[in-house]
């Protein structure tokens, strides 16, 4: 029999360095929750990140988390766990926290008992925030160096704001996210735009569901979606519209199904991107093993706070370092 566990669950604030802002908004902290596991012996974490765009909050998804906490301590596992909640960030932080008490239980990596690979260090995106044309060249000038840049689009003048970008950082491969912010009416121009510029990817140009243009038009460059793909089983509907889909943990539920989506995302056809919220290494950490079969990584989350949690991952440059395993795995 395996030891009993028992589940904590805290919610804690993490300032970002300025403002994060976006189309649907900006923010200066990331308000995170964390599930820990224990069994007296062994510790595994896992973290999430609540979405308002999903109608998740803090509190909502730390009472979610609570009320796993008899389930898990009658015997619960991370394979029963899958039916057990929803997809979402609580059951994200709790299938994460399950693999890490995994790995810490038997002495082995996370990366082992998934039966991959030892994870190598990867390319990360680095955010770009939306702003007046002016502001983002700012940013991206001081970005320039850096081999991929993300940037934020979704209103009225993205043409001017990724053409200064561009000319502010020549060198850098550049992806768009519009984050739902165009319209069927301007979708045209601005993806003619972005081609200019010689964006590589633009992601979640229109809105979810509202996005069957995309399969009207020739698209000029790849387009990847966000907001349009959470689990597997919203991975047909997009074939034809899109190019590529955007994994990330939170929204699949964990990396047990993120993997999972990950192989019948490829199986239809579709590029990798592994993205992630503004959050701290410990939701980085799993992340880095479904970004290992990627064709695009945008896990700079830790980069955009005003400090890491101690034991983070390591960024020199452009690259993101795998975890250690006192962080997680």
């Amino acid at each position: 029999m395996p030891p009993a566990l028992s589940l904590t669950v805290r919610t804690e604030t993490w300032p970002i360095a300025g403002s994060f802002s976006i189309s649907r908004g900006a923010k200066t902290e990331a308000a995170v929750v964390v599930a820990e596991l224990s069994d007296g012996r062994h510790r595994g974490r896992g973290e999430c990140v609540p979405y308002a765009r999903y109608g998740e909050t803090v509190e909502g998804v730390a009472q979610a988390l609570e009320a796993m906490g008899e389930a898990i301590a009658s015997g619960l596992d991370r394979t029963a766990l899958q039916s057990a909640m929803p997809a979402g960030p609580a059951r994200n932080a709790l299938d994460c926290a399950f693999w890490d008490y995994e790995a810490k239980r038997a002495g082995r990596p996370a990366h082992a008992l998934a039966g991959l690979p030892a994870p190598r260090p990867l390319v990360t995106a680095y955010t770009v925030s939306l702003g007046a044309p002016e502001a983002m060249a700012e940013a991206a000038r001081a970005a320039a160096a850096r081999k991929l840049l993300k940037v934020k689009l979704g209103g009225q003048g993205d043409p001017e704001r990724i053409a200064a970008v561009r000319a502010a950082a020549p060198a850098s491969e550049l992806i768009v996210d519009a984050n739902e912010g165009w319209t069927e009416a301007n979708l045209a121009e601005n993806l003619a735009a972005c081609a200019a510029a010689s964006v590589a990817l633009v992601e979640q140009p229109l809105p979810a569901g509202d996005d069957a243009a995309l399969g009207r038009i020739a698209r000029p460059i790849p387009v990847c979606a966000d907001e349009s793909v959470h689990g597997r089983a919203s991975l047909a509907a997009l074939v034809g519209r899109y190019d590529a889909v955007n994994v990330k943990l939170d929204k699949t539920g964990g990396l047990t199904e993120a993997l999972a989506m990950a192989a019948e995302a490829e199986r239809l056809g579709f590029a990798l991107m592994a993205g992630c919220m503004v959050a701290t290494s410990l939701a980085m950490a799993p992340a880095m093993l479904l970004a290992q079969r990627a064709r695009t990584v945008d896990l700079d989350g830790p980069l955009l706070l005003a400090k890491d949690r101690p034991g983070g991952l390591r960024y020199e440059e452009s690259l993101v370092y795998p975890a250690e395993p006192a962080l997680w795995g």
